[in-house]
Parts: C-alpha cells; sequence; structure tokens
C-alpha cells in the first residue's frame, strides 16, 4: 500500500509536468535573445522530471507521517501549488507573456518556500526533498527576468 501510494503522489505530480508540457517553446522562444548562461532545451526535461519525482517524493513522506487529516494544509496547498506550476508554462509558452509569467514564478517561488517549511516541519527529508526545487525555481525566475528584460 505504501509504495501504492508513493506512486500515485509521483504520478500526480508528473502529469502536472505532463500539463505544462501542452505548451512547447517553438519558433518564438527559439528566436529570443537569450543570456549565455541560458541552460540548453535539453537540460529541462530531466530537471523537471527529476524535480517532479522529488515534489511526489516529499508530499508523500507528509502524507505518510501525518495523513490526510494532520497534515490537511500543507498538502492542500501542495496541491493547489500544482496549479500554479503548470500556470507558468501557460503564461510564457502559450500565451508568450514573459512578465505574466515572472510574476506568477514569484507567487510560485512564495508558495514553494512556504511548502518547504510546512514539509519540513511534518518531517526534515520532505523539507529537504522540496529544496532543489526552490533553487530550480529561483533560477528560473533569475532567467525569466533577463528573458523579458532582453526582449521587451
Amino acid at each position: 500500500m505504501r509504495l501504492i501510494s508513493l506512486i500515485l503522489w509521483i504520478a500526480l505530480c508528473l502529469a502536472t509536468g505532463g500539463v505544462g508540457a501542452q505548451f512547447l517553446p517553438g519558433q518564438w522562444y527559439a528566436e529570443l535573445a537569450k543570456p549565455s548562461w541560458n541552460p540548453p532545451d535539453s537540460v529541462f526535461a530531466p530537471v523537471w522530471t527529476t524535480l517532479y519525482v522529488l515534489m511526489g517524493t516529499a508530499a508523500w513522506l507528509v502524507w505518510k507521517r501525518a495523513g490526510l487529516a494532520g497534515a490537511r494544509g500543507v498538502l492542500a496547498l501542495f496541491i493547489a501549488h500544482l496549479g500554479l506550476n503548470s500556470l507558468w508554462s501557460y503564461l510564457f509558452f502559450g500565451v508568450q507573456q514573459p512578465s505574466w509569467a515572472l510574476v506568477e514564478l514569484v507567487v510560485l517561488w512564495a508558495v514553494i518556500l512556504i511548502l518547504t517549511v510546512g514539509f519540513w516541519r511534518v518531517t526534515r527529508p520532505a523539507g529537504i526533498l522540496l529544496m532543489p526545487y526552490l533553487a530550480w525555481v529561483s533560477f528560473a525566475g533569475v532567467l525569466n527576468f533577463q528573458l523579458w528584460s532582453l526582449n521587451s
């Protein structure tokens, strides 16, 4: 049963990535001016896949430790934040609005920080598992800002 619940939490997170992946970079993104430190496109899928697995594992650890009743608030926020995670791809790639995506990313970053602290309070390993996600979204925010700055 524990393995099945772990798989379900990870699948939920990977499904979020699948929703975001509906909005591909395409020609518009290829033509943007980019900073020299912009990662190659081939980096993003493996990084995000890893982050989704870590996120799902973290949520599972919280669920396993406290249950739905004991961690209702932080798990509800976690599930809601998955919508914010997908929304960025829609705003940036779908409607090609880096400025809107940047504002949304600031909100997402704040929610991830709150989740990291909340997960940490339930079980330290879960909080630690969200730290790479927070770091990557921090990097993504700086990159989003640079892309917006270079192309506005």
